[in-house]
């Protein structure tokens, strides 16, 4: 109830003052809303560049994965050719 009552004279304070400063508060008003603008704007551009770096991240590690399996194929078929090699250097040597 406080609270209540409280905000309803904080209103009525509110609209009285602007009512008896109301040029003064327009002056605020006009020299706030450019700096507002140009805070808002800096702010924009700084996550906007923040947001293209980390697509540019992701698009460097796709292009790095495709070159991992084919290393992974080429080392597979490296193993394959060794296994076989020893095999046949066993039988050599067995016979």
């Amino acid at each position: 109830m406080k609270t209540l009552i409280g905000g309803a004279i904080g209103a009525v304070l509110g609209i009285i003052g602007l009512s008896v400063w109301w040029k003064p508060f327009l002056q605020l008003l006009a020299g706030a809303i450019p700096a507002m603008l140009l805070l808002g704007g800096g702010l924009a551009l700084y996550l906007g560049f923040d947001e293209l770096k980390d697509t540019w991240k992701k698009e460097d590690t796709t292009a790095d994965s495709s070159f991992k399996t084919d290393d992974t194929n080429k080392y597979k078929q490296e193993v394959e050719d060794l296994k076989k090699e020893v095999e046949a250097l066993k039988s050599e040597k067995k016979a």
